[in-house]
């Protein structure tokens, strides 16, 4: 049994939501430059240009890559032969978050309510999602998340006849919807089987892996690179003003569903698509 602190835990977190909204992560980065370098409208690699200048400006400033720095979603893997202590992991990572985002001068954006809509003063609440795994570390990912593109995502509950093209007229309807509001280019997080919100979560989960790494399952990796071809050629484009580079990813998770549905969640992200990782 390994025995982790759960002071660690708050402030690992307090540093990695500053990090992740003041520095685009590494893959992202490079994607970034990869499509203003391949983007073949003008006025889209103007945009493109435009956005690295803005991210140039924020890491050497320490002004947030985006004035929407998000809810903060945490994503813990927690081995299974770890034991905390000094006091309740749930308090420690809303602790971390207060921390972050009170001392790391980040926009306040959450609510203590839905319908009152006080807001709490330092971004708690997060959306925590827990995970237990084999062995006796914890693997913590940070993902702040705005809401231009939260709120263009969407869940849809096909049919088992709908299959794989009904999937793909889905994910693709989800875009073309969206449209500029998610501000693209953006990363389409998908989830695909089961249950309502277990295809949510790992569309939003997604969003975490690394934009140039494609499913492990060949099947998948081919509905990836398809739907990313499809979604550039709607000519959506940086900024929603026209040109190639709509999507910088589409990240597609899998699992097993019930033999009456076929659920399909879509989860948007907008071109910074934030995500610190850190074990410990």
């Amino acid at each position: 049994m390994r025995m982790v602190d759960v002071a660690d835990v708050t402030r690992n977190i307090k540093e990695m939501c500053i990090e992740a909204n003041h520095f685009l992560a590494e893959d992202m980065d490079e994607a970034m430059k990869h499509a203003s370098q391949d983007e073949k409208a003008p006025l889209g690699r103007q945009i493109l240009c435009q956005l690295q200048d803005n991210l140039k400006i924020a890491g050497e400033d320490m002004i947030p890559i985006c004035q929407d720095t998000g809810m903060a979603v945490i994503f813990m893997e927690i081995g299974q032969d770890v034991h905390f202590t000094g006091g309740s992991l749930e308090e420690a990572v809303n602790e971390g978050v207060r921390q972050g985002y009170v001392e790391g001068y980040l926009r306040k954006s959450v609510v203590g309510d839905p319908l009152i809509r006080e807001n709490t003063k330092d971004n708690t609440p997060a959306v925590i999602h827990y995970e237990m795994v084999v062995g006796d570390s914890v693997k913590i990912t940070v993902a702040p998340k705005g809401f231009g593109s939260e709120n263009m995502s969407r869940v849809f509950m096909l049919k088992p006849a709908d299959g794989i093209e009904g999937v793909k007229n889905a994910i693709l309807t989800a875009v073309k919807d969206a449209g500029p509001n998610a501000c693209p280019p953006m990363v389409v997080g998908v989830g695909i089987g089961g249950t309502f919100e277990k295809c949510a979560l790992m569309a939003k989960k997604a969003l975490t892996r690394p934009v140039n790494e494609h499913s492990e399952i060949p099947y998948v990796k081919e509905l990836e690179e398809e739907l990313l071809l499809k979604i550039n050629e709607t000519g959506i484009g940086p900024g929603g003003l026209g040109g190639t580079t709509t999507a910088l990813a589409v990240n597609i998770n899998t699992y097993p569903t019930h033999i009456a549905g076929l659920p399909v969640a879509v989860n948007i992200c907008c071109h910074v698509n934030r995500h610190a990782v850190r074990s410990l």
